[in-house]
């Protein structure tokens, strides 16, 4: 095997440990959340609760690396190396209510498009994802004349399908129906056990039982 085989062997077996220690963020002179010491172990699943507006959405984007704190720090660590939000981003998938797609694509090419940057999670080709989003007669329609359900699947797909060691879902559920919300459910569960799975939400049934809960509101 090539060096470079085995490196890029050794980076889709990452473990990263997210340590967050004394982090806070604050909107002018409003602290969405502060205090907050906690270390994220790989291969757990991490429920982020809290009322709409609480600030659940701000603490992912703080720990995926998108906003800066307002005080405190967040370090990844892997093999007991701390590494940079940098390199880590190729690491994460995202999915949230408020993130676009391209509205001028159809299905089909949205997923080409983002599969060119990304790797695909179990080798699966595109139209493999397709099936198994139950989307196959939308496969050339255009993401503008898609449901607000059919978007969110969408990107619960890219989330799920993108090789990745950690998985950032806010408010996973919204605008799905019953059979998309068992599809999400499904998926999930489907996720490799060395996985980081962050999920916010005010929705018990969005998250397993057995996931670590924090409360935002007992960081204010």
């Amino acid at each position: 095997m090539s060096h470079a085989a085995i490196h890029t062997e050794q980076i889709h077996q990452a473990r990263f440990t997210v340590q967050v220690s004394d982090l806070g963020k604050r909107f002018n002179r409003e602290w969405i959340f502060r205090n907050l010491n906690y270390t994220f172990q790989a291969g757990q699943t991490y429920a982020i609760t809290g009322a709409n507006g609480s600030g659940k959405s701000t603490l992912l984007q703080v720990i995926w690396g998108q906003m800066p704190p307002s005080k405190g720090t967040v370090k990844y660590i892997t093999e007991g190396v701390e590494t940079t939000a940098e390199s880590v981003f190729q690491r994460i998938a995202i999915a949230t209510p408020y993130m676009d797609l391209i509205d001028e694509f159809t299905l089909q090419e949205q997923l080409d498009f983002h599969f060119k940057l990304r790797s695909p999670r179990y080798n699966l080709k595109t139209s493999e994802m397709i099936e198994r989003m139950y989307l196959t007669a939308a496969r050339d329609k255009y993401i503008s004349n898609f449901s607000s359900g059919m978007r969110q699947r969408v990107k619960l797909a890219l989330a799920f399908y993108t090789e990745a060691d950690m998985v950032f879902l806010d408010e996973p559920g919204t605008n799905l129906d019953q059979r998309a919300f068992d599809w999400y459910l499904h998926e999930l569960h489907q996720l490799p056990a060395h996985t980081t799975i962050f999920i916010a939400s005010n929705q018990p049934a969005e998250y397993p039982a057995s996931a670590h809960k924090i409360d935002i509101m007992q960081f204010k």
